[in-house]
């Protein structure tokens, strides 16, 4: 176990230094920022001292391993536009992107688990054509429509939630359901193959020959067996929660991380978007390796 968890930890460290590499090269590929940050009105000498006091003048691999460098003191950086720490402004952001996706990823499991592990039960008949119904949908539809289409009926329409906002209950109602949509989708389907499965195998047959009660087969053991691939798909997914957020927090205005992301390029805020990418990359590898470990803890046979 210690060597799986020594080999699992290196190869997220070797992958956060590649990351490091690539966000500063795309941020740089985007231009200079000084004349979006700097006014209309500034001189040349006080272009020439931007560029200097933000260490832009210098070659870039330089700049690379002082970024490097500053990285590894937990240093991301003053903000071009806000002139405040980087890392402090994508903190502040992360809270609400956190709640979001937490929210989200509670929806879709709700929704998702159940109606894949009934669709398995009964293979046949009209809850399976619903659930591949509801998947195929869930799959084939962009957030961003989902978002507009729910805004359209229960804000506007109904006037039942809030179309945009961030602080009470109500306003996570639209933008959860819209992340947990696509979610709760992949997630069915993946719960009824694999509960399928696990319920075609010798050892469910044998316990319906003992008499064991059909309820405590499926929910105890069968789905015991068939949540190893389960739960890695669900880190994976919160993962994919927070980097689906960004679409959805433009549409509900939602004062979380995409919003940040998105201005800060848009400004050429090279610090604000090297911090949300490495701490929102940071968080993802995190889950990941927290997925490694309970998946090791479920099947013994990957310590190897």
């Amino acid at each position: 176990m210690a060597m799986f968890i020594t080999r699992r930890v290196g190869q997220t460290l070797v992958t956060l230094l590649l990351l490091t590499l690539m966000i500063f090269t795309l941020a740089r590929l985007t231009g200079d920022p000084t004349p979006l940050v700097m006014p209309s009105e500034a001189t040349d000498a006080d272009r020439a001292f931007f560029r200097q006091e933000y260490g832009l003048d210098r070659p870039l691999p330089e700049q690379y391993f002082l970024f490097l460098g500053n990285v590894l003191h937990g240093n991301l950086g003053i903000s071009f536009r806000f002139r405040e720490p980087a890392l402090g402004l994508v903190l502040q952001a992360l809270g609400p992107t956190m709640q979001l996706a937490g929210i989200a990823m509670v929806v879709a499991i709700v929704i998702g688990m159940p109606l894949g592990i009934l669709a398995a039960v009964s293979p046949v008949g009209r809850l399976a054509i619903f659930v591949r119904g509801y998947a195929s949908l869930g799959q084939a539809m962009p957030s961003f429509w989902v978002a507009l289409m729910l805004i359209m009926l229960f804000a506007i329409t109904l006037r039942l939630f809030p179309s945009s906002g961030y602080g009470s209950v109500a306003n996570f109602v639209l933008p959860s359901v819209t992340l947990g949509f696509y979610a709760s989708a992949s997630i069915a389907l993946l719960t009824r193959a694999n509960m399928a499965e696990a319920l075609r195998s010798d050892f469910v047959q044998m316990e319906r020959v003992l008499g064991i009660p059909w309820r405590r087969i499926v929910l105890k053991h069968a789905l015991r067996n068939a949540a190893v691939p389960i739960v890695t798909y669900l880190g994976l997914q919160f993962g994919l929660l927070l980097s689906g957020a960004i679409v959805t927090e433009r549409v509900f205005a939602w004062p979380g991380i995409g919003q940040l992301v998105v201005d800060a390029i848009l400004n050429r805020d090279f610090p604000v978007v090297q911090a949300s990418v490495l701490v929102t990359a940071v968080l993802f590898m995190a889950i990941n390796l927290a997925v490694d470990l309970i998946y090791a803890v479920l099947d013994p046979r990957i310590r190897t």
